[in-house]
């Protein structure tokens, strides 16, 4: 406690190396307090990057189907909430986009749901997707296996990889499963189908399998009815913007018309305001931030009156407020970053155990940030309650007995 740093004009003592070295043995002296302090940031970093990022998972599950598509503008029926929200059109819709001044060009695009009869007898629900029979426009990006043309060959069509080796698995005489394969047949709605190839695709909301084939092919799998075109990808010719062709689309034909941005937008909006899941999460994030607050200043007040006595001997030897205050916000600021950095370790180690999971665990910049924020506000509040007391102690306490 003796080595002070002083100024000789006016001998005021500033924080330096030395009072940087007392402020973080002090901290660390008491071994259960200091533990404390950083548990609380601890788990309420974990909790709240655990919880954003899988927010911000599921909000990306939420429109899979449209960042998958390599696509400028979305065309649609004009009730459309969402991606999953198909509002069949009359295939005579797609000459009427065509013929837009702008439109470089526009092809069909078949979105619904069909039943998978499975080996043992059950079924599951499948997404199935119709791409343009000529141009495959909105298939999958990636294939693991085959190629995305072998949708021209008789009753072809590709499964996403993931369903193949669990949800789609062929049931073996034994009873045991086992992966879909190229080459097997599939039956979708009492259809006989053949799997040409397997893709990787992002994991929808509903985690449901996909299957692309062809338009046609998709419209002879499904229960006949007049109108079957579920959505009409364009893009806009050279010189044009993707913002102004959809507006003329729209203008034109007075079908709904986004940009693929817009449309994530109306998307993720639909499930902001009609559904309770960001309710859900705000309260989660809410607890996360109350309980790391309690443990935190708590035990960061109860640390800061133990030391009252070093406090006091320290500014009955000159040292000012400003300095006392800086080494307690040297203190916090030590433990916040602790507590942050081991908090979104352990949440990232659980979101790799999250990887084969359900629900996507996702680490965009703005969880890590928003944390930041959060833990900031929690050492602030925590500190704030030791700054106080330190401001208000008389430099005698440390004669007294």
């Amino acid at each position: 406690m003796c080595l002070i740093v002083a100024q000789c004009n006016g001998c005021n003592v500033q924080i330096g190396g030395v009072m940087k070295r007392i402020a973080l043995r002090m901290l660390m002296g008491d071994t259960g307090k200091y533990f404390g302090i950083v548990a609380g940031v601890m788990f309420a970093s974990l909790l709240l990057v655990q919880q954003l990022a899988m927010f911000a998972g599921i909000m990306g599950q939420m429109y899979a189907g449209i960042s998958a598509v390599s696509a400028d503008i979305w065309v649609m029926d004009p009730k459309v909430r969402y991606i999953d929200d198909s509002q069949p059109m009359t295939d005579g819709q797609l000459a009427r986009v065509r013929s837009v001044e702008g439109v470089a060009w526009a092809v069909k695009l078949y979105k619904g749901t069909v039943q998978a009869k499975l080996g043992d007898g059950s079924n599951i629900g499948v997404a199935l997707y119709g791409l343009d029979d000529a141009t495959f426009i909105g298939g999958p990006a990636v294939m693991v296996e085959g190629k995305l043309e072998h949708l021209r060959r008789s009753d072809a069509v590709i499964v996403d990889v993931q369903s193949a080796q669990d949800k789609l698995g062929r049931t073996l005489a034994d009873g045991t499963k086992a992966p879909l394969r190229v080459g097997d047949t599939l039956e979708l709605n009492d259809r006989r189908v053949i799997v040409a190839g397997l893709c990787e695709v992002a994991r929808g909301f509903q985690s449901m399998p996909v299957v692309y084939t062809t338009y046609n092919r998709a419209l002879s799998i499904v229960p006949p009815q007049r109108k079957n075109l579920s959505f009409i990808l364009a893009t806009p010719k050279s010189g044009e913007t993707a913002d102004a062709v959809s507006a003329r689309v729209k203008r034109v034909t007075g079908l709904a018309a986004y940009t693929s941005q817009q449309f994530i937008v109306k998307t993720v909006t639909y499930f902001v305001e009609e559904t309770g899941v960001v309710i859900s999460f705000a309260l989660s994030v809410f607890i996360a931030f109350l309980i790391g607050t309690l443990i935190a200043g708590q035990t960061f007040y109860n640390f800061t009156m133990d030391n009252l006595r070093h406090f006091g001997a320290l500014k009955a030897m000159g040292a000012t407020n400003r300095t006392l205050l800086s080494m307690i916000v040297l203190q916090a600021s030590f433990v916040g970053v602790l507590g942050f950095g081991t908090g979104t370790g352990f949440a990232c180690l659980m979101g790799l155990g999250m990887r084969s999971g359900v629900v996507t665990f996702t680490l965009p910049w703005y969880v890590l940030a928003v944390t930041g924020v959060v833990v900031i506000a929690i050492v602030t509040i925590a500190a704030a309650f030791s700054l106080r007391k330190v401001v208000r102690l008389e430099p005698g306490i440390v004669f007294r007995g």
